[in-house]
């Protein structure tokens, strides 16, 4: 008996293949005000403002520097301090260990001299990236030694600042340090020495109830956000809802806290041209 074998082809199953939309880590960042997609490399070109709402990012200290003084060229002092743990708070010295590694940084500020146009400047730049800027021994130390700095060479005092506020941590030693750089501020003044203040976003606490509200000039960079305590903190306080602008930049000048508000773009040349007109033969006000 024959029988008909018939041959089949052994298909293989399709298999579906997954794609999936894998975007490279930095390549674009999204603006937390208006939602906007943004090119990383052109945010940065835009000084990381952004170019749909001009929501301004926050930057670094040297970031900061690089675009603000002459070619970022910066001579930094007191680099190598580093905070103490005087009362032993547990986990202080780990969580100070991570900031100097995820920052690079030694404490919350970088202090030195550079270039502003053609004139030279002492200049002290608080960082949100190291413990969110708060302000304990080390910041109020080199505040003091920058003011006294510029007090010696008589050349203009700018201050950048972004605070969470003062340094739980340090306790007394960290809230002594507005008095301590609010009398080092008075000095200053006393002696006709031109300080700038520069808020950015956010400044809260202990910096902004001493040094940062004590500038010849107050400045804020458009939409920061800056006071002593928070919303929350105030509408618990006074059982009140606030206008939604409350402690904006623009809010702070309606209300006449502050001499300006400022675009990042204008920011050298609007204080470069304070000053100019600040400036005498001596080399200061």
């Amino acid at each position: 008996m024959l029988f008909l074998i018939k041959k089949f082809a052994v298909v293989p199953q399709r298999q579906e293949i997954k794609r999936e939309n894998v975007i490279p880590n930095g390549l674009m960042k999204k603006c937390p005000k208006c939602n906007s997609i943004l090119y990383t490399k052109e945010l940065e070109k835009n000084l990381n403002v952004c170019s749909s709402c001009s929501y301004h990012f926050r930057l670094t200290a040297r970031e900061r520097i690089s675009l603000f003084l002459d070619e970022g060229i910066f001579e930094e002092f007191d680099g190598a301090l580093t905070s103490d743990d005087p009362l032993n708070f547990v986990g202080y010295k780990e969580k100070l260990d991570k900031a100097k590694q995820s920052s690079g940084l030694n404490d919350a500020i970088i202090t030195g001299e550079g270039k502003l146009g053609s004139f030279l400047v002492i200049i002290a730049l608080l960082s949100y990236d190291f413990f969110t800027g708060t302000m304990g021994s080390v910041v109020g130390e080199k505040i003091v030694r920058a003011v006294n700095r510029a007090l010696e060479l008589k050349v203009p005092l700018i201050i950048f600042s972004t605070s969470g506020g003062a340094r739980m941590q340090e306790s007394i030693f960290s809230l002594m340090q507005m008095a301590k750089t609010s009398a080092a501020i008075g000095r200053f003044s006393d002696s006709g020495g031109l300080y700038i203040s520069i808020i950015t976003d956010q400044t809260f606490g202990g910096v902004s109830a001493s040094f940062a509200m004590l500038g010849d000039y107050i400045f804020a960079e458009t939409g920061a956000a800056f006071g002593f305590a928070g919303r929350i903190v105030i509408e618990q306080t006074i059982q009140q809802k606030l206008p939604p602008d409350f402690q904006s930049a623009e809010f702070y000048l309606e209300h006449g806290q502050i001499d300006g508000v400022i675009h990042r773009r204008n920011l050298r040349d609007t204080i470069k041209d304070i000053i100019d007109l600040h400036i005498n033969s001596n080399g200061i006000t």
